[in-house]
């Protein structure tokens, strides 16, 4: 067993967004660890499916993550079930798409209000609910929330979602803002950036032939490829872990070189 999983041993944690996705195999990941999980979903059928998979080291608990209950909810439910909390991980968000989201010029209201709500006020109820958790039970505490590398490095011709990119790019000011407010109760707060990942979110860009010929350049690492979901699972296990004690307002990109690879699009492709 690897230090930063004896040192997640016993641990309690909350994933909200934890039945799919990046949130699941951060919940595998955590399980591996020693830890205790329960996870927020949205779907019967996601929650059972995880719920089967991880048998008594989770719990599940159906719900919305945009509902500023639900995250309290999970909480009580971790609380109830395995005696303690100990750490939460946003991971629930999504596209704008539907909604109206888009270049700046061609965004709808709703795409405003409803990408908003979706990536960043879920992000903020969930994150005020472990932290009233924490200050009220004096046990300080781990925060982890989802960024992505498009908050910070846009990709105008392929991704071109303006709500979400200022959604993504508010992560890493809040959480440092916070990370600096809390220090001193032993709350830490840190966010992950990835770049595309294999997820259904993700799904219109991971199965676009031209995109991923793209992405052989933009995230040249490992072969120029997609990412996994299991890609974040080490990053996300410590910084949850007391191995990183040490450690709070940081940013952990993980993104296959996308942040510092220029990624060819061909003139025939931007016509």
């Amino acid at each position: 067993m690897s230090k930063a999983a004896e040192e997640l041993a016993a641990r309690s944690i909350v994933i909200v967004g934890g039945t799919s996705g990046l949130g699941l195999s951060a919940a595998r990941a955590c399980v591996r660890a020693g830890a205790k999980v329960t996870l927020v979903g949205r779907t019967g059928d996601s929650a059972k499916l995880a719920q089967d998979e991880l048998g008594e080291a989770a719990r599940v608990h159906l719900g919305d993550a945009t509902d500023p209950l639900v995250a309290a909810e999970a909480i009580s439910v971790s609380l109830d079930a395995f005696g303690r909390f100990d750490a939460l991980y946003h991971v629930a968000g999504g596209s704008g798409r539907r909604f109206g989201d888009g270049p700046l010029h061609e965004v709808t209201d709703e795409g405003v209000n409803q990408t908003l709500q979706l990536n960043l006020a879920s992000l903020i109820f969930s994150n005020r609910a472990a932290v009233r958790a924490f200050l009220q039970r004096k046990t300080g505490g781990t925060i982890l929330n989802m960024s992505s590398v498009l908050g910070a490095s846009p990709s105008s011709h392929f991704f071109a979602t303006h709500v979400y990119a200022a959604s993504k790019a508010a992560v890493p000011g809040y959480t440092k803002s916070c990370a600096s407010y809390y220090a001193k109760n032993n709350i830490r707060f840190n966010a992950i950036a990835p770049a595309l990942v294999d997820t259904n979110m993700a799904r219109r860009a991971a199965d676009d032939e031209v995109i991923r010929q793209f992405i052989r350049t933009k995230q040249p690492l490992d072969g120029g490829r997609v990412g996994k979901p299991e890609d974040l699972d080490a990053a996300v296990v410590y910084l949850l872990s007391d191995a990183s004690r040490y450690v709070t307002g940081q940013v952990l990109t993980v993104d296959g070189g996308w942040s510092v690879s220029e990624g060819q699009v061909s003139g025939e492709t931007l016509r």
